[in-house]
C-alpha cells in the first residue's frame, strides 16, 4: 500500500516548509548573483589529482561533489531531517517503508543539455553501489536493495528493510550522466578509471580552468535549470569560485591577510587569537566573524583496535587519562574550546546523567557484553583543575595498565613477554604537534614509547583508508539526526572494509544492536533513547581519546562579501560560505569598507 506523493518528506513529523515555500529561511533570495569567490584549502588536502569524488583512489578536486553533482532532493539545514524538491519534484513513500518512488522533474537537465531521466538515476545508484566506487558510498546507500525504472521520469527504490530514514537516503543520491567517461571511439571508461575527465554536471557549476594540482576554478552554469527552484533560490550566488591550495596553514593565512583570498575558515585557536591582525584588518578590508553552530563534531585521537595492544579496554582507558586538556585549553587555545564528552555533543541525542527507562530497556539485554559503567552516570572526561591533576590521572592510568598486564621495567612499559608498548601517532597537520607532543610526554611518564609521524595529506589518506596506523586524530562531522552513518562509523561489518569510516575497528554485537535500534526507531523519543544508549557504550569502551570542539565557526572574510542574516542550525562551515554567501553590490562594498575604516580609526584613537 502506498501513500500519496508529496513534494517534500521528513523522517519524523512534518517538514517545516509548506509546499508553496519560496526559499529556505537561511537563504537570501535577493542577494546579488555575480562576483567571484577566492577560496583557499577546502579540506585537509593540499593537492588534488582527481575530478571524480566517488572513488577510493585519488584526492578529489575541492568541493567538486557539492558544486557539480546535484542530488535527487535537497536537505534543509534548519531541520532534523527533511528534504525538498530538486531533481525529483515529488516522492511517494510506501506506508510500510519498504520502498520510495521518485518522480523526476521534466525540466531537469545535465550540463550538456540532456534531460535527466530515471535511467540516469538508476545508473548513478548502480555505480555507487558497485565495487568501482568508494566504500563510503557503498555504505551510505547500503539500505537500498534495488532501483527500478518505472518510466522515463519515475524510479522506485526498494529497501532491504524498513527504516524511516531510507527514503531520505535515497533522496541524497548524487546524479551523474552515463556519458561521463565516454571516449571518442564511443566506448566508456570503467567508472573507477574516470579521474581526469571533467564531469558532465548535474549541479550548478562547470569547471572553467585548472592550472595545476593546486588550483581550480568553477564557473556557474548560465543554463543551470534549477536556479529558481525554492530549494536553490538564494544559493550559489558567485559566478566564479576559485580554490588555491597551500601546503601549510601559515602560508594560507598570510595569503588571506594580504588580500589574495576572500575568506578563510579558521580551526586554530592560537591563530584566531593572535594572527588575525594587520593593515587590512585596520583599514576595514578584512574582518573576523564568529557564528553559532548546532551539534558539535566528535574530534579525538583514534586507537586502531586492529593492533593487539589496543584490544584491552583498560589500556584504552589509560590512554584517555594522559591528555591534559585543561592545561592545553588554558595555555594554548585561549580558552576557546570545550571538552568533548559525547559522540553527539551539543545535541539531544547525546547521553547525560543516569540512563532513563527507555535507555535501560535497550541496555539491560546487553548486560555482560557492555561495560558495567554504562548503567551508571554518563562519564565526564577527567579534568586537571585543582585539586585534580595530570599526575593523579596518570596514577590511575598506571594502575589500569598494570591490571591489563603492562608493567614498567628496564626503562619501558612492557607486556608479559617483555615487549615494550610503542605507539606511532600519525598526522598530516603541522599545527597538531602542539597537541601531540605534550600528550607524548605524558605517555612517556607511563613508560610508553610514543613518537609522532607527520606525513603529507595524500599518504595520510592512503594509510587512513587502509587502517595503517596506531593512533591518529580524526573528526567525525556532526549530523543533525543520527542515521545510516552510524553503521559506517561504528558497525562491525564496516571494520574490515578498506576506505570505510570505522577507523577504530569496532566489532561489537552490542554496538550493532544499538545501531539497529536507532535505525528502526519509529519516533524521536525512541531514536534519542537508542543514540544515548549507544553513546554510553561508545564512551565507556574508550575507543578514542576525546579532545575538544569549538562552539561555533570562526571565519575571516573580506567585507566585500555578504551573508544571510539567519545562520542555519547545522552546517559545514565551508559549504555555508560557498553555497549561501555572496559578493556585495559595489555601492554597498564601498559604504561598509569606509564605515569599518572609520570605526577602526576611532577605536585606535581612543586606545591611544
Amino acid at each position: 500500500m502506498a501513500a500519496l506523493a508529496k513534494p517534500s518528506i521528513s523522517q519524523y513529523d512534518q517538514p517545516k516548509y509548506p509546499a508553496d515555500f519560496t526559499h529556505f529561511d537561511y537563504a537570501n533570495p535577493d542577494a546579488p548573483a555575480n562576483g567571484s569567490l577566492s577560496f583557499e584549502n577546502f579540506s585537509e588536502l593540499q593537492t588534488y589529482d582527481s575530478l571524480n569524488p566517488f572513488l577510493v583512489r585519488g584526492a578529489p578536486a575541492p568541493d567538486i561533489q557539492n558544486l557539480m553533482f546535484d542530488t535527487l532532493m535537497q536537505r534543509s539545514w534548519d531541520e532534523l531531517a527533511s528534504e525538498y524538491p530538486l531533481i525529483a519534484d515529488d516522492v511517494e513513500v510506501a506506508q510500510d517503508l519498504t520502498s520510495a518512488t521518485f518522480h523526476i522533474n521534466p525540466a531537469a537537465r545535465f550540463s550538456n543539455g540532456d534531460p535527466i531521466t530515471a535511467a540516469d538515476v538508476k545508473y548513478s545508484f548502480d555505480t555507487l553501489a558497485s565495487p568501482q566506487a568508494s566504500p563510503l558510498f557503498n555504505a551510505q546507500f547500503s539500505i537500498i536493495k534495488s532501483a527500478t525504472v518505472i518510466d522515463k521520469t519515475t524510479i522506485r527504490f526498494d529497501f532491504k528493510h524498513p527504516e524511516r530514514d531510507a527514503p531520505l537516503i535515497a533522496g541524497d543520491l548524487p546524479i551523474f550522466s552515463p556519458k561521463w567517461g565516454m571516449q571518442p571511439n564511443g566506448k566508456r571508461l570503467p567508472f573507477d578509471q574516470i579521474s581526469s575527465m571533467p564531469p558532465i554536471s548535474s549541479g550548478a557549476y562547470l569547471i572553467e580552468g585548472r592550472k595545476n594540482d593546486k588550483q581550480i576554478t568553477y564557473r556557474r552554469n548560465p543554463d543551470y535549470w534549477a536556479a529558481n527552484l525554492p530549494s536553490r533560490r538564494g544559493m550559489f550566488r558567485f559566478e566564479r569560485i576559485t580554490f588555491n591550495l597551500y601546503r601549510d596553514h601559515y602560508t594560507q593565512l598570510e595569503a588571506f591577510k594580504a588580500g589574495d583570498a576572500d575568506v578563510i575558515v579558521e580551526y586554530s585557536a592560537t591563530q584566531w587569537a593572535r594572527k588575525y591582525v594587520g593593515k587590512n584588518f585596520d583599514n576595514g578590508l578584512l574582518k573576523k566573524g564568529e557564528f553559532a553552530d548546532g551539534p558539535a563534531q566528535m574530534q579525538g585521537m583514534l586507537m586502531n583496535m586492529r593492533k593487539p595492544m589496543f584490544q584491552d579496554p583498560r589500556v584504552r582507558h589509560a590512554l584517555t587519562l594522559a591528555l591534559d586538556y585543561d592545561w592545553m585549553n588554558r595555555m594554548m587555545f585561549y580558552g576557546q574550546y570545550r571538552r568533548t564528552n559525547s559522540y553527539f555533543e551539543a545535541s539531544p541525542f547525546g547521553a547525560t546523567g543516569m540512563p532513563g527507562p527507555k535507555e535501560l530497556a535497550l541496555l539491560d539485554p546487553l548486560r555482560g557484553s557492555v561495560p558495567p559503567e554504562v548503567f551508571g552516570p554518563m562519564l565526564k572526561q577527567p579534568d586537571t583543575i585543582p585539586p585534580n591533576s595530570l599526575r593523579g590521572n596518570l596514577r590511575v592510568a598506571r594502575d589500569l595498565l598494570a591490571q591489563a598486564g603492562w608493567h614498567y621495567r628496564d626503562g619501558a612499559l612492557r607486556d608479559a613477554n617483555g615487549t615494550p608498548m610503542t605507539i606511532e601517532i600519525m598526522d598530516d597537520q603541522p599545527g597538531m604537534d602542539r597537541l601531540i607532543l605534550p600528550y607524548m610526554q605524558a605517555l612517556g611518564m607511563l613508560g610508553i614509547q610514543a613518537h609522532m609521524r607527520e606525513i603529507d595529506s595524500a599518504l595520510y589518506e592512503k594509510r587512513l583508508d587502509n587502517f595503517e596506523y596506531d593512533m591518529t586524530t580524526f573528526i567525525y562531522p556532526p549530523v543533525t539526526i543520527p542515521g545510516a552513518e552510524l553503521t559506517r562509523r561504528f558497525g562491525s561489518a564496516a571494520a574490515s572494509d578498506v576506505g570505510s569510516e570505522n577507523y577504530m575497528g569496532i566489532r561489537s554485537k552490542a554496538v550493532d544492536s544499538l545501531i539497529h535500534s536507532a535505525l528502526s526507531a519509529t519516533n524521536l523519543d525512541d531514536l534519542e533513547a537508542a543514540t544515548r544508549a549507544l553513546d554510553r557504550v561508545l564512551i565507556y569502551s574508550f575507543y578514542l581519546v576525546p579532545e575538544y570542539y569549538a562552539p561555533g565557526a570562526r571565519i575571516g572574510y573580506k567585507t566585500t562579501l555578504g551573508f544571510p542574516k539567519i545562520v542555519p542550525n547545522s552546517y559545514l562551515y565551508e559549504d555555508w560560505v560557498i553555497n549561501y554567501w555572496y559578493a556585495k553590490a559595489p555601492g554597498a562594498q564601498a559604504t561598509q569598507t569606509t564605515q569599518a575604516a572609520q570605526s577602526a580609526g576611532s577605536t585606535t584613537a581612543a586606545a591611544h
